[in-house]
């Protein structure tokens, strides 16, 4: 962990959602509320960035009210105020089919997300005649995951996270979170140095590495905190309200 002595304002922060801003009732808390609805009036944006996608993530997105970006997929869409999608990277059909073989192969669980469905175990026969946007493995095995891993890291079309440690998430190569919160700094005018981002998971990390403050959760996979400039408390005990009131609201 790099603790930071941070002189650029926070003007945008980002917030993953599982294992973050969601305790593990998969709700967030009157605290974490409180704290977003007093950043917002305070002028920041506050951007939800997550691996979920709109149909998963919509109902509790909604309940917060906020008037920003929304970030979904890992950062393979974003989304502005009015709720209108501004860009989507799609994965190619032929890496979404290599993956399904591999999962057969080594008898994984698996999911993935289309443009309006995520498929889970049941896939349709015909890859091609949808729009894919990221594949996840749940692998409980160490060493089948660690070969698996493996095995896609040498693939360069491909970019490679985790939402959870027994997991693996596949997005096309060159979509994350840091790249899309960038192209959202682009559209409203500021830097990643007035960035706040906090996440819990190998899919936040490059987003906490590129922001002005990044956060880790006190729940966070051991690589993200150490990479992180700060680490809060966890998600069930309002790290997001804690680390909002420390490097944003002062209090």
């Amino acid at each position: 962990m790099t603790q930071t002595n941070h002189k650029q304002p926070i003007k945008l922060i980002a917030i993953d959602m599982d294992g973050t801003l969601l305790n593990d009732q998969h709700e967030i808390s009157d605290e974490n509320r409180k704290a977003i609805r007093e950043a917002e009036e305070q002028g920041v944006h506050v951007v939800i960035s997550t691996g979920r996608t709109r149909m998963t993530c919509d109902e509790l997105v909604d309940s917060l009210s906020l008037s920003s970006y929304l970030i979904t997929v890992n950062g393979s869409e974003i989304w502005d105020e009015t709720g209108s999608l501004v860009e989507r990277q799609l994965l190619n059909t032929e890496y979404i089919e290599y993956m399904w073989q591999l999962k057969q192969k080594h008898n994984t669980n698996c999911w993935a997300a289309t443009v309006g469905k995520v498929w889970r175990e049941e896939f349709p026969e015909d890859f091609s005649t949808l729009e894919w946007m990221k594949f996840g493995f749940d692998i409980k095995d160490d060493q089948v995951r660690q070969i698996i891993l493996e095995e896609l890291s040498n693939n360069k079309a491909l970019e490679v996270s985790n939402s959870s440690p027994t997991n693996l998430e596949i997005n096309a190569a060159g979509v994350n979170k840091a790249i899309a919160i960038e192209k959202v700094c682009e559209r409203i005018g500021i830097t990643m140095d007035n960035v706040l981002a906090m996440g819990d998971s190998l899919n936040d990390l490059a987003m906490i590495k590129a922001a002005g403050v990044g956060v880790a959760m006190g729940n966070a996979q051991p690589f993200v905190k150490e990479s992180a400039d700060w680490v809060t408390t966890t998600n069930v005990d309002d790290g997001v309200a804690n680390a909002i009131r420390k490097w944003v609201l002062q209090k």
